[in-house]
């Protein structure tokens, strides 16, 4: 039930839904934070291959800008998972909580969604409904910061989207619709390539990836299909409202 509820959340914000799987495993299942970041990592693939088929027939997917974005995602997501051994548990779950709360007030006080950018990428598209997204993509400060969305996919077991759509949102000023569906279709590189170091180094409890993944393939079908529904606006204050909840609550954890 929780994997079908983050499944509907995750795609339609366009996030791996490591922000709620991890503080559900560390606060309900007593799993510790290392264990539910490489765990949640491995759903997060699920999450992303069954958001993007559904973002897919929606075509709100930007496919040649996502491809270009992974290219620094993937080597982030590596040396982020990694990283996680480097720190305590407690740290690990206090900087993830601090780092989503910080995301959500940038996404709430500096709403935007066009300007003229001075590395833009002149982009057009029209989805299955026949509306039209135009926009320029910021794409060179776009690449280097993807690096840190996978760095964030690997270290806090999300899918980069945490990142990454803030970053396509606030920086690339791309469309809010756009941004979401394009880091879904992102995420299964960074997702991927996050699990694999995850699973090297056993931090991964495989009967929950797998049980968790089943419930969010059929949840990211309905949240795919409410994103739709949602204008812009309301889709990024929802966005950034999940992320100050769940973030208090991760960095307020162990706070005696």
């Amino acid at each position: 039930m929780f994997a079908f509820f983050v499944g509907i959340v995750s795609s339609m914000i366009g996030v791996g839904g490591g922000f709620l799987i991890v503080p559900i495993l560390v606060l309900i299942y007593g799993v510790s934070t290392h264990l539910a970041v490489g765990t949640s990592a491995v759903m997060v693939v699920f999450t992303a291959v069954s958001s993007t088929f559904a973002y897919a027939k929606q075509k709100r997917i930007d496919h040649k800008l996502g491809l270009i974005l992974a290219i620094g995602s993937i080597p982030g997501a590596v040396v982020g998972a990694y990283a996680t051994s480097l720190v305590s548990t407690k740290d690990l779950a206090s900087l993830f909580g601090a780092f989503l709360m910080i995301l959500a007030v940038r996404m709430l006080v500096a709403p935007r969604e066009k300007g003229r950018t001075m590395w833009g990428w002149l982009r057009r598209i029209q989805d299955a409904g026949g509306q039209v997204f135009e926009y320029e993509a910021d794409t060179v400060p776009g690449i280097f910061l993807s690096f840190f969305a996978g760095f964030a996919s690997g270290f806090f077991g999300l899918g980069g989207g945490a990142v990454m759509v803030p970053v396509m949102v606030l920086v690339m000023t791309m469309p809010m619709h756009i941004a979401v569906a394009t880091s879904m279709f992102i995420m299964i590189f960074t997702s991927t390539s996050a699990a694999a170091a995850h699973l090297l180094l056993r931090n991964v409890l495989a009967d929950s990836a797998v049980a968790l993944g089943i419930g969010i393939v059929i949840g990211t079908q309905v949240g795919a299909f409410a994103a739709r529904r949602l204008k812009a606006k309301s889709l990024q204050r929802v966005f950034a409202l999940f992320l100050i909840v769940i973030g208090a609550r991760m960095a307020l954890q162990y706070i005696s």
